[in-house]
């Protein structure tokens, strides 16, 4: 993260109006209705360039802003593009999130921590939010209280993964119940998921996912439960199956997750096959970042359901510390 500290290398005409009197602001219409994000925006940016000291005259300067654009963006009444904010983000030595406007920024205690966790790897943000989520109570490194490995099973993937196949199988295996988040979202709202989203939205979709899930961690300690693909387009909620579940993400190769769908009766892809396979890979693309937060994957491509099947429980069992040998389905 750039340093809150302006530097005093620049010209001297910028250093005599940093340190002259403030600039009279230029006409800004006073009558004109003020947005609230830009003037909220407008507000940060004033107080950006207050903590660091800088005059307007000197901000408009380091910024390449005519004082006057800058004085109605402060006063939130002008409509800033986004090579304009970076500009003055530049010149305010701050990142983007601060003007804009974000969680993160809104304490001097989330800024150090931003600072703290900035150009971190993987690796260390994941024990981070592990040891943070034990501090807080809301789940270990394996779902379970008091890292214990949670007995619920979350099987994450595309449609077509094989999620409703082998989660049928390993339920049946463990003797836990197998749930597809999907029909409790649909329970939840009284209609199928094509209609909430017709109907309520993308966002109300995603509200009732949240209810789903947590609903089903508070009855079920034990359970194999398959996830919709596109929970993890939620942090939240994705972060609820991380904190509380086993994660098993289930891969596929995009061929295989466009002809499975069709075998289950839905032709919709091969209506337009080329831009529906263009689509899957792109979504697989913006997804596997999530889906590799899982504790275990299988490659559901790579052989047959029944050696699938059988990794899948032999990775199971072993993680929940259950003999292998015992119960094998045929």
């Amino acid at each position: 993260m750039s340093s809150t500290i302006f530097h005093e290398s620049s010209s001297t005409a910028v250093r005599a109006a940093i340190s002259g009197p403030l600039t009279p602001v230029p006409d800004v219409p006073a009558t004109e209705k003020k947005d609230p994000f830009l003037e909220a925006l407008g507000g940060r940016i004033r107080n950006l360039r207050s903590r660091r000291g800088i005059t307007r005259k000197a901000l408009s300067q380091l910024a390449d802003v005519s004082e006057r654009h800058l004085a109605n963006l402060e006063y939130g009444v002008g409509n800033a593009s986004i090579l304009v904010l970076l500009q003055v983000t530049r010149a305010l030595q701050c990142t983007l999130a601060e003007i804009i406007g974000d969680v993160t920024t809104a304490s001097p205690e989330w800024l150090m921590l931003r600072e703290l966790l900035e150009s971190r790897d993987e690796q260390t943000l994941r024990r981070v939010r592990v040891a943070v989520g034990e501090m807080l109570g809301t789940g270990g490194a394996h779902g379970g209280a008091g890292g214990a490995r949670s007995g619920r099973i979350a099987l994450l993937g595309l449609r077509g993964a094989g999620k409703s196949t082998l989660g049928n199988m390993l339920g049946e295996d463990l003797g836990f119940p197998f749930i597809e988040l999907s029909r409790e979202i649909e329970q939840f709202a009284g209609c199928s998921s094509a209609e909430i989203q017709a109907l309520y939205g993308q966002n109300a979709y995603r509200r009732y996912e949240r209810r789903a899930l947590e609903e089903t961690i508070q009855l079920h300690q034990e359970a194999v439960i398959a996830i919709p693909g596109g929970l993890v387009s939620d942090p939240a909620t994705f972060n609820q199956v991380l904190s509380h579940c086993t994660t098993v993400w289930l891969s596929a190769d995009p061929h295989d997750h466009m002809s499975r769908v069709v075998a289950q009766g839905d032709t919709r892809p091969m209506a337009a096959s080329r831009e529906a396979m263009t689509d899957l890979k792109s979504i697989l693309a913006g997804r596997a970042a999530f889906y590799s937060k899982a504790e275990f994957r299988i490659d559901t491509s790579a052989q047959g359901l029944a050696e699938t099947f059988a990794l899948l429980r032999s990775t199971v069992r072993s993680a929940l510390a259950l003999p292998i040998h015992a119960n094998a389905a045929a």
